[in-house]
């Protein structure tokens, strides 16, 4: 499982392959925590969300808009998780730290614009396009 930030004039563009669809999720936490922090994330405190999207993209889109609403409202960032998927539903234990520890990028919301989520011959590949 790897992630990669590739060039955007104005935003975050991540490329995430994974053996399995989990790990395209696991992976985005992991991206998510290396850009925003100005240094690794300590996973000292737990979360469990849920989410539920129309499809593949949909759900995606759902997971990362929870992410950047925990970091919001509850000032918790994750920096690692487990995830389980069951059709277009989602559960995820999240482990992470308080915001306040943190000098943190702001990261506004998750984009339809340029996101590819699909099956390849090697696994899973997600390319997802964030708003800064």
């Amino acid at each position: 499982m790897t992630f990669t930030f590739l060039d955007h004039d104005a935003d975050i563009k991540i490329r995430i392959t994974s053996p399995s669809e989990g790990g395209i999720y696991e992976e985005i936490i992991k991206a998510l925590a290396t850009y925003s922090a100005d240094m690794p994330i300590k996973a000292v405190k737990g979360k469990t969300i849920t989410v539920k999207g129309d499809d593949r993209k949909a759900l995606l889109y759902a997971f990362i808009e929870e992410l950047l609403f925990l970091i919001d409202t509850q000032q918790f960032i994750a920096s690692k998780g487990t995830v389980t998927i069951r059709g277009n539903n989602l559960q995820a234990e999240l482990y992470g730290d308080n915001t306040k520890n943190y000098a943190l990028e702001a990261i506004k919301a998750p984009t339809f614009a340029e996101m590819q989520f699909e099956k390849t011959k090697q696994g899973w590949e997600a390319i997802i396009v964030i708003d800064v």
